[in-house]
């Protein structure tokens, strides 16, 4: 008889907590509320908005409330980025890609993700509507590509006008470029959460600080010293009769040799080389929304066996094609978006930076410009790299 008691009572005990979980879990549904209207916005954004937990009552995290004034991309209840923040940031971030050559496209992003708080917002979607943390992820890249494009295309520009751009060199990584660019955005739009993308930003923000700091290095300034004396040459050159507005000129052309000449000095490199080096830099530039050129000049200088004469608006062309095939990939093709309003400031400020930085450079030692970026970018790949992988700062503001 007591077995059978005891049998009574577990079965009891275990049809209760059944019961119980289950209205649990029911309960928890029902207090769940799509949005289940676009809310006005359009393509993709406006599908996920419906798919979203509406907020009831108070405004919450991870959630959309429909009467709220609208922000970011039109949601309601998102950050209104300050735009007269978002032209002074670009101000800046053009200054700096004009002047050291590469961490245009790294503040670019330290500006959407931080000082206008997009990266916490997208994180806040994370449990109840993944894809549309990816969704934002990928509004934040393209973000950072159209700033550092039109930055690139600025610095093209002029270096076009003064005959240093090696077309052959530039056509050669720009085909590589298109592909790796289309290859990476068509596989990782839309699948790359915040978190993850902070810490690979973080990775890339460290491996900048690499190559800068290499160029305090004593080695480096001996290869600097002969790219100055390279210059001069070149100099003496244009002095010449007859050699003043010659820009560069090709001699001979195959697909694994190609030889140029530049006021009457010749330079050759590999155009199948070339082109898997910009293969490799698009893959990695557009993944995070960067330029590129941190990796784009040493490609030049050290594989290539390029002067910097003539690197620097080479790169900044490679740059802009990259960002061009990216933002038509992503927007195009992916169907993301930006918030136009921001953008629009930001582009002014990128302009008017960009036109700055070569006029103050020589205002500025090198080597303390390069230390002082170096520090920089030690602060915010420490930033975040921890908080994308270990999900925390370990540096302030934590």
């Amino acid at each position: 008889m007591k077995k059978i008691a005891d049998k009574k009572i577990l079965f009891i005990f275990l049809l209760t907590f059944v019961l119980g979980w289950g209205a649990f879990l029911t309960l928890n549904a029902a207090d769940t509320v799509l949005v289940g209207d676009n809310l006005g916005l359009s393509g993709k954004l406006g599908e996920l908005i419906a798919k979203t937990p509406k907020c009831l009552g108070e405004a919450a995290k991870g959630c959309i409330n429909p009467g709220a004034p609208r922000g970011y991309l039109g949601i309601p209840g998102a950050p209104t980025p300050n735009l007269i923040l978002g032209f002074l940031w670009a101000i800046w971030v053009g200054w700096i890609f004009s002047t050291v050559g590469a961490f245009g496209g790294i503040m670019a992003g330290v500006g959407h993700i931080t000082i206008f708080g997009l990266a916490d917002y997208a994180k806040s979607f994370k449990k109840t509507n993944v894809a549309l943390n990816k969704f934002l992820t990928d509004t934040i890249r393209v973000s950072n590509m159209f700033l550092v494009g039109l930055s690139g295309a600025v610095s093209s520009w002029n270096y076009w006008k003064m005959k240093r751009i090696v077309a052959p060199l530039a056509i050669a990584m720009a085909i590589g470029a298109v592909g790796g660019a289309v290859g990476i955005a068509e596989l990782t739009a839309g699948k790359v959460s915040l978190k993850s993308y902070i810490g690979y930003f973080g990775l890339a923000v460290f491996a900048v600080a690499g190559f800068m700091w290499y160029g305090t290095t004593a080695k480096a300034r001996a290869k600097n010293k002969a790219a100055k004396e390279a210059a001069k040459r070149f100099q003496e050159n244009a002095q010449k009769e007859g050699a003043t507005n010659e820009g560069v000129k090709l001699v001979k052309f195959s697909l694994n040799e190609c030889i140029f000449s530049f006021l009457g000095v010749e330079f050759k490199f590999n155009p199948i080389l070339a082109g898997l080096g910009g293969l490799t830099i698009a893959i990695i530039a557009v993944f995070l929304g960067i330029g590129g050129g941190f990796l784009l000049v040493p490609f030049m200088t050290d594989i290539v066996k390029l002067p910097m004469f003539i690197v620097a608006g080479t790169s900044a062309f490679i740059v802009l094609i990259k960002m061009i095939v990216g933002i038509f990939t992503y927007i195009v093709l992916k169907g993301a978006t930006v918030y136009w309003p921001l953008i629009g400031a930001e582009l002014v400020g990128i302009f008017l930076g960009s036109m700055i930085g070569p006029r103050t450079q020589k205002y500025i030692p090198d080597i303390w410009l390069k230390r002082l970026f170096v520090i920089l970018a030690i602060y915010v790949g420490l930033r975040y790299t921890s908080k994308g992988f270990l999900g925390y700062s370990i540096v302030p503001p934590y």
